[in-house]
């Protein structure tokens, strides 16, 4: 049983909102990405390969990923460890997941970098299904910029 809440709203759908993550996971790639860029992308991949669910990290990889696949590649991986983290947080398939709540963005960054490398490679039923998911998901969307 999932320790997250739900929380529902009087105008919409439950909020569903990812737990926080080890803290050591997040110092570690803060210090990865601070790394000389030819050692960050190596140094991210330990950290995923320790922290498999840290959703934060499969972003970085995608984000520096040098081939449009390997990034899409990349974002589909934190997109579906994202969506076992989500069930895990009581999300049952609907419902929001909104940019304003900090530990949401892994997940939501993870889907919006599927779109975008989905375009990138041309798979643009995938980029339709993506951006879809990301409006009902948040519908005040993802900040420019990201």
């Amino acid at each position: 049983m999932s320790e997250q809440s739900i929380h529902l709203t009087p105008t919409g759908p439950p909020e569903t909102v990812i737990g926080p993550y080890d803290a050591e996971a997040l110092s570690a790639l803060s210090e990865a990405l601070k790394a000389a860029t030819p050692e960050q992308k190596k140094r991210v991949a330990e950290i995923v390969a320790r922290w498999p669910l840290f959703l934060d990290g499969w972003v970085a990889m995608g984000q520096l990923a040098h081939e449009p696949v390997e990034a899409y590649a990349y974002f589909r991986v934190g997109y579906h460890r994202g969506l076992d983290t989500l069930r895990a947080a009581g999300w049952k398939g609907s419902g929001y997941v909104r940019w304003s709540e900090e530990t949401n963005r892994g997940f939501l960054r993870s889907l919006l970098g599927l779109h975008r490398s989905a375009a990138a490679i041309g798979e643009l039923d995938e980029q339709e299904r993506c951006a879809q998911f990301l409006m009902q998901l948040d519908p005040s969307g993802v900040p420019d910029g990201e």
